[in-house]
């Protein structure tokens, strides 16, 4: 009989503290590549994002795109039982992830420095908006704060308009969940040569600025700040940039080399643009004009056929339905779906990482609150009596 193949990250135990989607996204990304997650949750309602609209049947959507492949234990970490069940727990966890603002858990006795002496291969990953340590680092803030003090979000809008709010979440999913989830595999890596755990600090506002390579050069080496729509990569160059067409759908033309620029000005009739891709001030203005009313002549559908053979970064902009629905999207397993015990069966975006020998998995739905309590607690020791007296005591 072949053996069955295990996950990348099997035997992984994550402690989820976490609300919200940074720590959610990040410890989803751990589960799907075979973690034990176990998501711990406040008694009275749990995390926050079981009750954003919009609503399944009883659960967000936004949970339940966010949360499969864990447990969940409720938990009150302001009583004294509390504490010691996540101490009790911590003792064998591989990862603790949480995204209180700093002080928030030494404060509780639950710190890196009070659980590492328990359990010293413990991996403590704390993701907060500012760090934990900084003129700012108390500071409460969300997406929208990070972006802006990162210098990030000048990026956003139209030339002269001023910065609009970007439709993703770009400080939490890319500056928090992604820098993390990779922190913790590196520091998983680390402790294998050390046998030692250690204190991830992943502060948002940090990972965004570290996504402005490509726009910070314009700052460090000319002295130009770049703003949305001033500079080519983001909004100026007729070359890259979006435009409307006849039904009221939009094309994105991403063409950055010279030959594609060459293929697409003689495929649509405009040879004078040939040896002028990167043009400024008005004539960037009169080049974009041009192409933009070309392409507002006919639908977006016929410009895609029409210029199929040429070769060209041209894509459709599809609506979310549309993206789902596609068939690449499709061969790709972007959309896959799981049975809730609550919700029915429910669609759930796929894997974005493809493994030839540890494939990633959906091997629950997403929890019901407290769903996992009494089999955790069970796991360590706690009898059918004793569980009972923690939840008449509001421990969970």
């Amino acid at each position: 009989m072949p053996q069955p193949i295990s996950m990348a990250l099997d035997g992984i135990k994550v402690l989820d503290l976490t609300r919200l989607l940074p720590g959610a996204f990040c410890s989803q990304m751990l589960a799907d590549l075979g973690a034990d997650v176990l998501k711990i949750e406040q008694p009275d309602g749990g995390d926050y994002n079981r009750s954003f609209p919009p609503l399944n049947r009883a659960e967000s959507g936004s949970f339940l795109l966010l949360n499969r492949n864990k447990k969940s234990l409720t938990l009150n970490l302001k009583t004294e039982m509390g504490k010691e069940i996540l101490r009790r727990l911590a003792r064998d966890a591989d990862v603790l992830l949480e995204g209180f603002r700093p002080g928030v858990m030494d404060r509780l006795g639950l710190s890196f420095e009070h659980l590492s002496q328990e359990n010293p291969r413990l991996i403590y990953c704390a993701i907060t908006g500012y760090g934990q340590d900084g003129p700012s680092r108390l500071k409460p803030g969300h997406d929208l704060n990070y972006m802006a003090e990162a210098g990030a979000l000048q990026l956003f809008g139209r030339a002269g308009e001023g910065p609009i709010v970007p439709g993703l979440s770009i400080a939490d999913v890319g500056g928090g969940s992604l820098m993390a989830s990779t922190a913790i595999l590196a520091a998983l890596i680390a402790r294998g040569r050390t046998n030692k755990g250690q204190l991830v600090d992943v502060s948002m506002h940090d990972g965004t600025m570290t996504w402005l390579s490509l726009h910070a050069a314009d700052q460090f080496f000319a002295g130009i700040e770049p703003k949305g729509g001033e500079r080519p990569f983001i909004g100026q160059a007729p070359c890259y940039n979006i435009y409307a067409c006849a039904d009221g759908k939009h094309v994105a033309l991403g063409i950055i080399e010279a030959h594609f620029w060459h293929r697409f000005c003689d495929a649509v009739g405009l040879p004078d643009l040939k040896d002028r891709q990167w043009p400024t001030g008005r004539e960037c203005e009169e080049h974009k004009r041009r192409i933009s009313d070309l392409f507002a002549s006919r639908t977006r559908d016929a410009w895609l056929a029409a210029l199929a053979e040429a070769d060209i970064p041209l894509g459709p902009v599809l609506s979310i339905e549309e993206a789902f629905a596609d068939p690449h999207a499709r061969h790709r397993a972007m959309l896959r779906s799981v049975e809730h015990p609550v919700e029915g069966e429910i669609p759930q975006i796929g894997f974005p990482v493809k493994y030839s020998d540890t494939p990633c998995a959906i091997r629950s739905a997403p929890p019901l609150l407290g769903q996992h309590t009494d089999e955790v607690l069970a796991a360590i020791g706690f009898d059918q009596a004793a569980i009972e007296r923690l939840r008449r005591e509001k421990v969970i």
